[in-house]
């Protein structure tokens, strides 16, 4: 099968007109990306070909900083996107043959979290103002072009909270936590009214600043500022160097993964599954991340909640000693 084949494969998946399970795409994908990504194909070299989903090596996300991961030839990269680069750790960059995949995961998932049939106003900038922001590149997708209310370098708190006057139907505000901050900081002790069945998206977002709040003070912020219950706050867990999300309502509640994703947690010694309720290190498998690596060993902590996980934070100690030396070592040059 031809990658554009494989590519129109995983759109019809995603757009649920072409049935399919999940081990058994995933495992196609993955011998795909051990055949025609080098780097990655160096590193499964020392793991026994997998048989099911969850035997599929994980590529240590740092590795993406000082790696090309790519299952497609370097001359036709069609976007990259960098990670947000935190001091001392140097950016990631996750490059894209196309942005097909990307695109219908987003909407698809936006969809499977019950976000859909709302106006979407953003606290975050344009993708044409930051090209290399896969968060912004997102929400160009999900909003409109005059939806933008973080722009030119500048927070227009006062125009939004407009905006929202002129609304009567539901609304999704979709931002970074830190954004939301700021904004619940600009009104002090005012609050805003949302129309009914409004909900809030926030992505975290405080990596790199010394600002950070805890989530149920953050939200609760959400119900004095908004009038939003903490059950009508999303939280958006993704990164730049997967191509879907994974969502969850309210403080203390798992986030759900979209038909062709899965969250695997797992004990950082061993790398085998924790018993349900138990905490490990979160691996994440995605289908439509086609162009690069279908499976990604993260450095955040997790507890199980059955086929779920309920997100604790990040912690690089989690990690085994060595864990991302090796895979340097297996990966070769760039």
């Amino acid at each position: 099968m031809t990658s554009d084949a494989f590519e129109q494969l995983l759109l019809d998946w995603i757009a649920g007109s072409a049935a399919c399970a999940f081990d058994d795409v995933l495992l196609e994908v993955h011998a795909f990306q051990r055949e025609n990504n080098p780097a990655y194909g160096r590193y499964c070299a020392q793991f026994p070909v997998p048989r099911r989903w969850q035997e599929i090596p994980a590529l240590p996300q740092r590795v993406f900083k000082d790696h090309a991961i790519r299952s497609f030839p370097e001359s036709e990269t069609a976007r990259t996107f960098r990670t947000s680069g935190t001091t001392g750790e140097g950016y990631g960059e996750h490059h894209f043959r196309s942005l097909r995949l990307y695109e219908a995961a987003a909407k698809r998932g936006w969809d499977h979290a019950g976000l859909s049939d709302r106006e979407v106003l953003a606290l975050v900038p344009p993708s044409s103002e930051v090209p290399y922001s896969s968060l912004s590149q997102m929400a160009t997708w999900l909003c409109a072009e005059d939806a933008f209310f973080t722009r030119g370098g500048a927070a227009h708190w006062d125009e939004l909270a407009d905006r929202i006057a002129s609304r009567n139907q539901p609304l999704v505000l979709f931002g970074t936590a830190l954004a939301f901050l700021d904004w619940f900081q600009h009104l002090s002790e005012r609050s805003i009214g949302l129309p009914a069945g409004s909900i809030a998206v926030e992505t975290g977002g405080y990596k790199g600043t010394r600002r950070e709040m805890p989530k149920a003070e953050l939200y609760a912020l959400f119900q004095s500022r908004l009038g939003l219950p903490a059950n009508e706050v999303a939280n958006e867990y993704g990164m730049t160097e997967l191509s879907s999300q994974f969502y969850a309502r309210g403080v203390g509640t798992p986030h759900l993964a979209p038909p062709w994703a899965r969250g695997l947690v797992v004990d950082p010694a061993t790398g085998t599954e924790v018993a349900d309720g138990e905490t490990g290190v979160l691996r994440l498998f995605d289908a439509a991340n086609l162009w690069s690596v279908c499976a990604l060993q993260t450095q955040d902590l997790a507890v199980r909640r059955g086929a779920d996980f309920e997100l604790i934070g990040r912690d690089p100690s989690a990690l085994p000693r060595g864990c991302s030396r090796t895979a340097d070592e297996m990966l070769g040059g760039r």
